[in-house]
């Protein structure tokens, strides 16, 4: 059963990446995307939690612990990817199943028979191969240190959703309280923004007040240039909602298997935007993705052949 529910967590994952990409595209604002999404899955979670019945022990809190750690993570991948190379970071920060391996082992002794240890690695491959761009140079690093911070939050994420499940918490309140903490972070950082932008308004009016009007004005005859806060925040709940139905599924599958496993299945959601990337957006595939999509699929029924 956990190979099911890994699969459907790396489906909604990929959904979710394939929004990411698509709006990506648009003249909007990341931070109040990512709020927006991650208000809409303490929405969602908190209003199941209550129509189930689930009750809320203090063991719910480590959600707060997983927010907290998915909030630094996306941070952190996105100041790489503004400051650093982007296929490096890219790669580095498909590797949070071999961390999360490391630590399983360390923290609960969840060891893998070498099959799985075997399918592990194929599929870690594949997903390197699908990540690999062919202009990485290890002489550029720039990005990587933000790359490597991104890498260990994401599997702290992972190794906080499978001791949750070993805490026994209620899988609702669990995800309220991480997606509740996750928007709190954001809308700090949102806060944080719109009074830098402000100051800077301020100090751009006083030294050029002919060049404000001006460009004030340009604004008005040109309303779709940029979206709104609110605009921006809907679609962000909209987006919000892959990612619920996503944590719902990756913590249940963790609850069914062991963490390395579930995390490495899970990460072939960048299998899912690359299929988009392909037929709707048009790319060509290279052939080091087409390799690496068929070394993880191949890992993924080699799993299911053994399990």
């Amino acid at each position: 059963m956990w190979i099911l529910f890994a699969g459907l967590a790396a489906l909604c994952f990929g959904l979710r990446g394939i929004l990411y990409h698509y709006t990506s595209q648009l003249p909007l604002s990341r931070t109040v995307l990512l709020c927006g999404a991650f208000s809409m899955g303490a929405v969602i979670c908190g209003i199941t939690a209550v129509w189930s019945g689930q009750p809320w022990p203090t063991t719910a809190l480590v959600g707060i612990q997983m927010g907290v750690f998915s909030f630094v993570a996306n941070a952190s991948m996105f100041k790489g990817f503004a400051v650093g190379k982007a296929s490096l970071v890219a790669i580095i920060t498909a590797l949070p199943a071999v961390l999360v391996v490391i630590g399983a082992y360390l923290m609960w002794g969840e060891a893998l028979k070498y099959t799985q240890l075997a399918a592990f690695v194929v599929i870690v491959a594949g997903i390197l191969l699908v990540r690999y761009s062919n202009d990485l140079s290890l002489k550029n690093l720039q990005g990587a240190q933000w790359g490597l911070l991104s890498l260990v939050m994401f599997a702290c994420n992972d190794l906080s959703g499978s001791w949750s499940t070993k805490l026994e918490a209620p899988l609702f309140p669990t995800l309220f309280f991480m997606f509740a903490s996750g928007s709190i972070c954001y809308g700090i950082w949102w806060l944080k923004d719109r009074l830098a932008a402000r100051r800077y308004g301020l100090a751009a009016a006083a030294e050029a007040p002919e060049a404000t009007v001006a460009a004030a004005a340009e604004d008005g005859r040109n309303p779709g240039k940029t979206w709104s806060e609110r605009r921006t925040y809907l679609t962000g709940m909209l987006v919000g909602t892959t990612n619920a139905v996503g944590m719902m599924m990756i913590v249940t599958a963790f609850d069914h298997g062991k963490a390395g496993l579930v995390s490495a299945v899970t990460a072939l959601n960048v299998l899912i935007v690359l299929l988009y990337t392909r037929f709707v957006v048009k790319e060509s595939f290279t052939r080091l993705e087409i390799t690496g999509m068929a070394c993880a699929f191949g890992g993924i029924l080699f799993l299911r052949l053994i399990a």
